[in-house]
């Protein structure tokens, strides 16, 4: 007979799942309402095609709760159906603009391939959840997973050509991906596992400098070394969002680790002075700088131009924002798609800014938070050193990415050409991000399932007897 405790447990952990079940298909809805608003939007008619899509987004979603359900019941309601929501709305964004591509650029519709990705995503999401037992598993193969990152991360460099001025992707015939997208979950499982093994070490006291204690020098030599990297990154491939991301994430796990705000503070001068160096030497790199310091200037006579400036790609986003105002020109109804090409990568942004105004960026800006949110919270329950920086990295590598895409399509910072998670278009990018998603999950789960684990009771001894175990209905998490 099970115990009041193992009931209360068990109904606990379902009314969770059936919460998330609940979000999953709301999550659905409120992309399907948005395809169908941008489809009559756009002149379009509510085919069986249409529905079909629907229905597809449907059952991918349901399937991956399934998985859940089955596999890691323990694991945060929340975070599904925020991951859920973010990619029903990147395929809404990306089928609204095949429609304005078409018309006027005779591009082939991409919302198809996207949708195809998709699937792939959660099919990987769903084989991460269901093979792997626990996260701790990973931390076994910490050096191993620094050699396959390292190897991912500058085999780009070797591929003839690049593409839009950037060399960060690999091509095998007809097939292409983006090694930095797997490489930003791979590098930080390495992370993790030395920072577990070598926080001791890394968190000693230096220095003394105007009231801040500065880490030792010999401590300091994988900082120097991951900042090496990263500027040969960004120098050979000319990729500053993965360079930046691969740094500033290490910099935040050092930071998490040992509580050390030097860590940080020679993090920060050293991005800057390698930003500083690279951005003066390296053309692509410097003409991205340009762009960001003076984007209205594209429209002056070419000779009046700042040196290096060729894209009205910054301009145009700034004049989307604009016209979108404070709650936007309805979906279908924007001109985003006249930034080209890149509208379905980092600019996606500006279709959400004009057609949802800025109460729609503000909400999507927001999930993205909720979401790193919950792999902050796991962070905090997990009960080993190894899952509290895996799930921190994975939550600080997400808002890395959308910090760096959001700030460089807003005029923040230089653009950077990374794809904003789940929204843009990339099947390295929908995959990367929902196998990113398994591994908070898994965390999650595993985190709550110690915190409802009763304490084993204590072995009596001669000198003084049991004590009282707790009672048999202790409480539950709420």
């Amino acid at each position: 007979m099970p115990t009041t405790r193992e009931t209360n447990v068990r109904q606990w952990t379902r009314r969770r799942r059936n919460i998330e079940l609940g979000l999953v298909v709301f999550a659905v809805l409120i992309a399907a309402a948005a395809y169908l608003n941008a489809r009559l939007a756009l002149g379009g008619s509510l085919t069986p095609g249409v529905m079909l899509r629907i229905a597809g987004l449907g059952v991918v979603a349901v399937a991956a709760h399934v998985a859940v359900r089955f596999f890691a019941p323990h694991a945060d309601p929340l975070i599904l159906p925020i991951a859920v929501l973010l990619n029903g709305l990147g395929l809404v964004l990306i089928a609204r603009l095949d429609v304005s591509y078409a018309d006027n650029f005779k591009s082939p519709p991409a919302a198809s391939g996207q949708a195809l990705w998709t699937v792939v995503g959660v099919v990987g999401f769903a084989v991460v959840v269901g093979a792997m037992r626990h996260y701790r598993l990973l931390q076994r193969y910490t050096y191993l997973s620094m050699a396959v990152a390292l190897v991912l991360l500058m085999a780009p460099a070797l591929f003839p050509g690049d593409t839009y001025g950037a060399k960060r992707w690999i091509f095998l015939g007809p097939v292409s991906f983006q090694p930095g997208e797997f490489v930003k979950i791979i590098i930080l499982v390495f992370f993790a596992g030395y920072l577990t093994a070598n926080r001791d070490a890394l968190a000693l006291s230096g220095r003394s400098v105007y009231g801040l204690t500065l880490p030792r020098g010999r401590n300091a030599g994988p900082v120097i070394a991951v900042w090496i990297l990263s500027l040969l990154v960004l120098v050979f491939e000319r990729d500053l969002g993965t360079s930046l991301i691969f740094f500033g994430l290490f910099v935040i796990m050092l930071y998490v680790a040992t509580e050390n705000t030097g860590w940080v503070v020679l993090g920060v001068l050293m991005a800057s002075l390698g930003a500083a160096v690279v951005g003066s030497i390296e053309p692509h790199v410097h003409g991205r700088i340009v762009a960001w310091l003076h984007p209205f200037d594209i429209y002056l006579p070419p000779e009046q131009r700042p040196k290096g400036l060729i894209s009205d790609q910054s301009a145009e986003a700034l004049f989307s924002f604009g016209t979108g105002g404070l709650t936007g020109t309805g979906l279908g109804s924007g001109h985003s798609w006249l930034i080209a090409f890149a509208g379905r990568s980092d600019f996606i942004l500006t279709t959400i800014g004009e057609e949802l105004g800025l109460a729609g960026v503000m909400a999507v800006l927001l999930l993205f938070l909720l979401l790193a949110q919950r792999g902050l919270r796991a962070a905090l329950t997990a009960a080993d050193p190894f899952g509290k920086l895996l799930a921190a990295g994975l939550a600080a590598v997400l808002v890395l990415q959308v910090f760096v895409v959001a700030g460089g399509v807003t005029g923040l910072m230089p653009l950077t050409g990374k794809a904003l998670p789940f929204l843009a278009q990339g099947g390295s990018s929908s995959t990367a991000n929902w196998l990113l998603v398994a591994l908070l999950v898994k965390v999650s789960d595993n985190a709550t399932r110690t915190t409802l684990e009763p304490p084993e009771p204590a072995e009596p001894t001669p000198a003084s007897p049991a004590s009282p175990t707790a009672p048999a209905d202790a409480g539950v998490p709420g």
